[in-house]
Parts: C-alpha cells; sequence; structure tokens
C-alpha cells in the first residue's frame, strides 16, 4: 500500500511538532475490502479506512488540516471533488486533553489500485499510483464560429 505512508511523509513534513516528534503520529488501516470485476486478469481495487491520529498536539488542528487536503488533492481528488466523497470521506473527531493538548483523529476513505498481469504463466501485482489529474482548464472569455466572433464576455 502507499498511500499510508505517502500521508505520513506528507504530514511529517509539513507540520513542524510531527516532524520534532514522530511519535505523535499513528497511522492504521481498517475496514479493508478488494473490490474486483472477474476480468480477464486479477487485477483489483483496495478500499479502506485510512485512520491518523494525532495525540497530544498543542497547535491549530487546520496545521494539519490543510496538509491532508492538499495531499487528498493528490492522491485521492475524489473526495474534494464527488459529492458522494465530500459528504463521506473524510470524518474526524478532537478530544481536549486537560493538559491543553489535544488528541485529532481523521478517518479517510481511501482506495488504491493494484494491477495484476500474467506473463509466461507467472502473476506481476503492482500498486499503481492516482492517475494524473486534468490539466488545468482556462476559461475562455470569446466565442468563435466558423471564425467569426460571436460573442465576448468578461467572466
Amino acid at each position: 500500500m502507499l498511500k499510508p505512508d505517502t500521508l505520513r511523509k506528507a504530514l511529517t513534513d509539513a507540520v513542524p511538532a510531527l516532524r520534532d516528534n514522530p511519535a505523535m503520529l499513528r497511522l492504521w488501516v481498517d475496514k479493508g475490502r478488494n473490490i474486483a470485476t472477474l476480468s480477464h486478469s486479477l487485477s483489483f481495487e483496495k478500499q479502506f479506512s485510512l485512520n491518523v491520529a494525532v495525540s497530544g498536539f498543542s497547535g491549530d488542528i487546520d496545521t494539519i488540516f490543510v496538509p491532508v487536503m492538499l495531499w487528498l488533492r493528490d492522491n485521492q481528488p475524489d473526495i474534494l471533488t464527488v459529492e458522494a466523497g465530500q459528504q463521506a470521506s473524510f470524518s474526524w473527531t478532537l478530544v481536549a486533553n486537560s493538559d491543553s493538548t489535544q488528541d485529532l483523529t481523521i478517518t479517510l476513505q481511501l482506495t488504491e489500485r493494484t494491477q495484476v498481469k500474467e506473463v509466461d504463466g507467472a502473476l506481476y501485482a503492482e500498486t499503481l499510483p492516482e492517475p494524473l489529474p486534468p490539466v488545468a482548464v482556462t476559461r475562455p472569455k470569446e466565442l468563435y464560429v466558423h471564425g467569426e466572433l460571436l460573442s465576448s464576455w468578461s467572466s
């Protein structure tokens, strides 16, 4: 699995408290399942809950949320763009401790694709990275048909 490790790296790179004290950060997977279609290959999709726990954190929780959101944009963009993902794929709980720190637990509903190829009687499995996001779309301000300007607008 790629996503737990890449999220851990993103958080420890972006949050100084986690970089300085990596024991504050725990990640674990549960509620995993594999979805396959019995097509010509044994390729499948792993669906799972990734739990991220930060204990004894004394900063603003947005310090953790923003790097997670940035990571999601590249690694599970449907959470940010598809209504079902927006509604149910990123949840969290927060416990205020008596020492003015907080324990934050984030649960992300994630997927990873595994491609299985058969070559000369042997099976080769590889976890695939997320597809690249589409190229940024610019918004046109004019419409031409057959070379003739039909309309223009400012936004």
